[in-house]
């Protein structure tokens, strides 16, 4: 268990399941604090029922700015401090970019890119007045390659990725980090009971089968396995911006950026041009 001094008080959104439930477990199991964010409050009872005090169950819809700037504020008055902010809550949206209907765009978008930006902007008068803070921006493989079928995911986990790298440069003179996590494939509910499937064109059946053909066959890792990786993470003295969760993402990420760079080139000669 940690000593008072040592203690980190932690802002988790999403935390009902998948990883902001493992990472919210392994930081109350060490001796941390954990202000954990769900939509139904039920979810959050079995952490209650452990720890006590030490956990501060919040009703939080991301989407709703008013309420997360409520939440981050009732956290901050009941421990006195934010250490770290984890933006966690998230789901995948399914569907060609012709399939997905309006609804669905501006709710992915809503809850992916939206509703850490209004986190982060509620957090941060609280980290700048400490001089210190850590903010987790959970991303995806999705936010550094693109994949048939997921693309209105992929646009809100890259605009994620772009905001969050600014915003690094923007708070780090002030004390303040940020790292992206970048987790390859897990058995959480991404996929499950939480994501949201457009209605399928027969037109784009040939593109779903070689997604589904070359999918791969791989079991996927047991999340619990993130655990002590993100408390190694947040007690870094000077952690990464980027950060994989995984040997997965590798292979793919390095295959997306070596076309890139040799697209780039192969085209220099008429980009010159301009």
């Amino acid at each position: 268990m940690n000593t008072e001094r040592n203690t980190k008080t932690w802002f988790i959104t999403g935390a009902s399941r998948g990883f902001g439930r493992i990472w919210a477990e392994a930081a109350l199991s060490r001796g941390d604090r954990v202000a954990a964010t769900a939509r139904r409050p039920e979810s959050l009872q079995p952490l209650v029922d452990v720890y006590g005090d030490a956990v501060l169950p919040l009703v939080l819809d991301v989407t709703d700015r008013a309420a997360a700037f409520a939440a981050v504020a009732r956290a901050a008055e009941t421990f006195g401090r934010l250490d770290v902010v984890v933006n966690n809550a998230g789901y995948g949206l399914f569907g060609i970019v012709e399939e997905v209907t309006e609804e669905q765009a501006r709710a992915q978008l809503d809850t992916n890119l939206l509703g850490p930006l209004w986190v982060t902007q509620a957090a941060l008068p609280y980290l700048r007045e400490q001089g210190s803070g850590h903010i987790l921006q959970v991303s995806s493989l999705g936010g550094l390659a693109g994949f048939p079928t997921l693309g209105l995911y992929n646009a809100s986990k890259w605009g994620l990725e772009g905001m969050s790298e600014a915003l690094a440069q923007e708070v780090g003179p002030l004390g303040i980090h940020v790292t992206i996590v970048e987790p390859g494939p897990y058995g959480t509910d991404w996929s499950g009971g939480s994501a949201v499937h457009a209605e399928p064109m027969a037109a784009y059946e040939p593109i779903r089968e070689a997604r589904r053909a070359g999918a791969t066959t791989r079991a996927p890792q047991d999340p619990a396995m993130t655990a002590e990786v993100i408390l190694e993470l947040v007690d870094t003295e000077e952690p990464p911006l980027r950060l994989f969760l995984g040997a997965y993402p590798y292979p793919v990420v390095e295959a997306a950026y070596r076309k890139r760079l040799e697209t780039w080139e192969a085209w220099r000669p008429l980009a010159t041009k301009a």
